[in-house]
């Protein structure tokens, strides 16, 4: 369909729904008089008419941008009209801020280059062109494509599009090597391929995923695709590692700390430790830690005082203090995850985010293991035993498999959740085994029970979550990032260096 008459159908249909004489102040009244499902309706289609037109301004700013790249100089498009850049020209026509003109012009620009019109030279006329300029083949589409492709096609808002493009970054750069000229040309098909292969497969995850999520596993995915790369960046960020505290004019005390990857790690499960029960994690059955949770929850303090307090008492107990002094009955850890003999690294349980070789290893030596062997789809073969709860080898095995809460667009981390029995102990005679059981955080979970949805699985089939009324039932596929650790998908030959 022609792109003005999409739009032009979006325009119809809310002109249907709003009426075509409501003024703009009439319009929270009118939506108000609408019921639950014209509510929903209005929502989707005044989102369609935006992607659309958001496609529009993204192809306009890409080429605002193309034109006003520093070798025109004052000729270009920007300088005209008397701005120093293009992010300059399209912050003051739209009123976005210069992270938001930045994130249009990269999503342009990648765009353009993914349907050649990123190519044209503008101070080349086309009737000037000789016959040997226009028999040259076209070159091939770049790795990100199929990005373009979905943005075009409003499968892919602007946000998700840079989210997954930056997220993977450009693909490693194979080495010169003019002696096996054709085995380097190969190598770099390869590399290019993988990366062509991980947006197309993040595109079809987007419908399920937040933005932060698609970005999270497209950097993952990356770091287990070019795991030489990985380790690079991951040093790259730990000697970026600084902490430095100053006072403003009114004497209030400031800090800011840039943590490297491991670190974070540690003061996050450690603050999430804490404050589980005020985030919405895993209900407590012991009767002390149910207390101490309610206790918690009707503290007078915010999460950020919480977090503060908790840090500092950290600091003053020391690294020799009883655990439970500080952290009650659930002490705060990283649990890291590798794949036996996978020389790519491994990742955090919570976030998945990847880790180098030489940290696993590390921890490997000073720290206790637990083994959990999977198949290729991250199911445990190790099954649990009969137990009315899940036992906590058990919960490991989930954690390792589901990466997090396997609901439909849910994002929260393993830490935060409990494990449900997609069979009804009582009712069904459930077995308490890890294929039947499922991560769902504790929102969900209530959701679940007290909101008439159902989750099945035919086996080791795909979770489906059935929604109350008969509505079709949802695939609850596990995360990507985890696809690419259990389905033994090899990085790119690894004669490549990084990308200038």
């Amino acid at each position: 369909m022609a792109i003005a008459a999409e739009l032009q159908e979006q325009v119809t249909t809310l002109t249907n729904l709003l009426g075509d004489e409501v003024c703009a102040e009439e319009l929270p009244s009118t939506v108000m008089d609408l019921d639950d499902d014209q509510v929903l309706n209005l929502l989707r289609q005044a989102d369609r008419l935006m992607r659309g037109a958001e496609r529009v301004r993204i192809v306009a700013s890409g080429i605002v941008s193309t034109r006003s790249k520093r070798a025109a100089g004052h000729a270009g498009l920007a300088q005209k009209n008397g701005h120093r850049n293009s992010a300059s020209l399209i912050q003051e026509m739209t009123g976005c801020s210069r992270s938001d003109a930045a994130k249009e012009i990269r999503v342009g620009e990648a765009l353009l280059g993914a349907t050649g019109g990123g190519s044209q030279d503008d101070t080349t006329d086309d009737d000037v062109r000789d016959d040997e300029s226009r028999d040259q083949p076209t070159p091939p589409r770049p790795w990100h494509a199929p990005l373009s492709d979905a943005l075009m096609a409003g499968r892919l808002s602007k946000n998700q599009h840079a989210a997954i493009l930056r997220g993977l970054g450009e693909p490693p750069v194979p080495e010169a090597d003019p002696s096996a000229q054709e085995e380097s040309d190969a190598v770099a098909a390869a590399i290019r391929e993988a990366w062509r292969l991980a947006a197309e497969q993040l595109v079809e995850e987007a419908s399920a995923r937040t933005v932060e999520e698609l970005g999270q596993q497209a950097r993952t995915i990356r770091d287990r695709l070019d795991p030489e790369g990985a380790a690079r960046r991951f040093h790259e960020r730990y000697e970026q590692r600084s902490f430095r505290t100053w006072s403003d004019a009114d004497g209030m005390k400031h800090a800011r700390i840039d943590f490297d990857d491991e670190s974070y790690a540690w003061v996050r499960s450690i603050i999430d430790a804490a404050l589980c029960p005020r985030r919405g994690g895993p209900r407590f059955v012991d009767p002390d830690e149910k207390k101490n949770a309610e206790a918690l929850v009707d503290d007078p303090r915010s999460n950020n005082q919480l977090s503060y307090d908790l840090i500092i008492d950290l600091l003053r107990a020391g690294s020799l203090v009883d655990a439970t002094t500080v952290f009650g009955t659930r002490q705060a850890g990283v649990r890291l995850v590798h794949v036996l003999g996978d020389a790519n690294g491994g990742h955090t349980e919570d976030d998945l985010v990847h880790l180098p070789s030489s940290v696993i290893d590390q921890h490997i030596c000073d720290t206790s293991t637990v083994d959990v062997t999977v198949d290729s789809c991250g199911n445990p073969l190790d099954l649990g035993r009969e137990h009315r709860l899940f036992t906590p080898r058990q919960r490991i095995a989930l954690a390792v498999r589901d990466g997090g809460c396997r609901w439909h667009g849910c994002d929260r981390p393993a830490s935060y959740c409990e494990a449900h029995h997609i069979d009804e102990w009582q009712a069904d005679h459930g077995r308490t085994d890890i294929d039947r059981g499922i991560l769902l955080c504790r929102y969900h979970h209530m959701q679940l029970h007290h909101g008439g949805w159902r989750i099945t699985r035919d086996a080791r089939a795909e979770f489906l979550l059935h929604p109350p009324g008969g509505a079709p039932a949802i695939q609850l596929r596990p995360r990507l990032a985890l696809r690419y650790a259990w389905d033994d998908i090899a990085p790119p030959p690894q004669r490549f260096r990084p990308a200038a």
